[in-house]
């Protein structure tokens, strides 16, 4: 499943960029959010990707890439944008 990511990326190479070889796509039917600073209320993300490490994922939402924790119950809250390159974002994991 390599639907949404980058051209020319795959589970592939972002696995071996990570050095997680457990990382893979997830769903959207989840909660995804980010927290802005000074404010009390999340801003909701509308992903087109998200890739989950263990408990962290990065999520995509308009062409920004967001690291975010996953909830127990799945949701996911970002506290962060790293930028639009996945391979920069991804080498700060």
């Amino acid at each position: 499943m390599n639907s949404g990511l980058p051209a020319g990326w795959t589970i592939e190479r972002v696995r071996a960029l990570s050095g997680d070889l457990t990382a893979a796509p997830l769903s959207f039917d989840r909660f995804v959010v980010v927290e802005t600073v000074g404010q009390d209320d999340y801003e909701p993300l509308r992903p087109d990707v998200i890739l989950g490490f263990h408990e962290l994922c990065f999520v995509r939402d308009d062409a920004e890439w967001f690291m975010g924790q996953i909830d127990d119950d799945g949701s996911v809250i970002c506290w962060a944008s790293y930028g639009s390159d996945l391979a920069e974002a991804i080498r700060s994991l």
